[in-house]
């Protein structure tokens, strides 16, 4: 049985705990490897920076970001079985109970970030997901919209 596009995005999101980043500097693109996690209900990416680097300035500057999510091993099956997911969205720095409430979620899931997560530079994101695309089998791409 064929899983639904919704179901490959979550097992892409929950399996996952990289993502590759694309912001803009100066109207030029920008690219980061990232921890993340999805929330639960997969309309929102968190994810952390210090806040003396070039992708926190970049996040200030411009919240529209990408991420991209794959399930690549560097094997030829990747070329078969690989799937790549896009998130297009708005980064926000969160603050306040928000902060704290997301921060648990990222907490649980990179608990060996825990020195860089205590550092007095560090700033949780939370990126609101408007479309994911959703790439198999290097050729069919589906498009989730995610509701506002």
């Amino acid at each position: 049985m064929k899983s639904s596009p919704q179901a490959l995005v979550r097992q892409l999101l929950e399996n996952q705990s990289l993502a590759v980043l694309g912001t803009q500097e100066k109207g030029r693109p920008y690219a980061n490897l990232v921890a993340f996690v999805a929330t639960p209900d997969l309309k929102s990416i968190l994810l952390a920076t210090a806040r003396y680097t070039r992708k926190y300035a970049n996040l200030k500057a411009n919240p529209h970001v990408s991420l991209l999510i794959d399930n690549r091993e560097n094997l030829e099956k990747d070329f078969h079985k690989g799937m790549a997911l896009t998130a297009l969205g708005q980064a926000q720095e969160l603050q306040g109970s928000e902060r704290e409430k997301n921060l648990r979620i990222y907490r649980k899931h990179h608990p060996y970030l825990e020195e860089f997560i205590n550092a007095p530079s560090f700033s949780l994101f939370k990126v609101t997901v408007q479309t994911y695309y959703l790439v198999t089998e290097f050729q069919n791409v589906t498009v989730l919209e995610m509701d506002p």
